[in-house]
């Protein structure tokens, strides 16, 4: 009733749509501007060169893209474990798929028992240059350092498993 007297909500979401028109208004399409402006985009040579020494097997350009397009399915069927963590236990449970490891992780002690563990489980896996791009094709604003793709029925896995078994033989 008291809304209905004076009228109240009508206004405050007038006043609402005004306010985002007026910033609209001065700051004219600023997501746009961010991904124009922001960080320049940075080659995967560039990003080569900033990998530690243990970052082997890299995987080179073309199998970088097709690793991350797995990712990103893995994650939409929710078939993807992200983080030292979360792997290291999957891992230890007898997880099967495939561990890809970004190859430009600060301090590397963080990850260097992650190459053994999946050796001796038999896991494939591979170093990509890129930590910001793994965390985004992992579907997070952060950067991750290792995600671990769980075998399944979506569309790409069969062959990334495939390239990446050749890459370093399980032992």
């Amino acid at each position: 009733f008291f809304l209905q007297l004076f009228k109240i909500e009508p206004k405050m979401a007038k006043d609402k749509k005004e306010k985002k028109e007026k910033k609209s208004k001065s700051n004219p399409s600023t997501p746009k501007k961010e991904a124009s402006e922001g960080k320049p985009e940075v080659d995967y040579e560039t990003r080569v060169a900033r990998i530690n020494a243990i970052a082997n097997p890299l995987a080179n350009k073309k199998l970088t893209k097709k690793l991350y397009k797995v990712v990103k399915k893995a994650h939409k069927a929710k078939l993807l474990c992200r983080g030292v963590k979360e792997v290291s236990k999957a891992i230890r449970k007898g997880g099967t798929g495939v561990c890809i490891i970004a190859g430009d992780i600060s301090p590397i002690d963080v990850v260097t028992h992650l190459p053994v563990m999946c050796e001796e489980a038999s896991i494939p896996y591979c170093y990509v240059p890129s930590k910001e791009d793994l965390g985004h094709a992992g579907q997070t604003k952060r950067p991750t350092s290792v995600v671990f793709v769980k075998k399944g029925e979506y569309e790409g896995f069969s062959d990334v498993n495939d390239e990446v078994s050749t890459l370093v033989p399980p032992s």
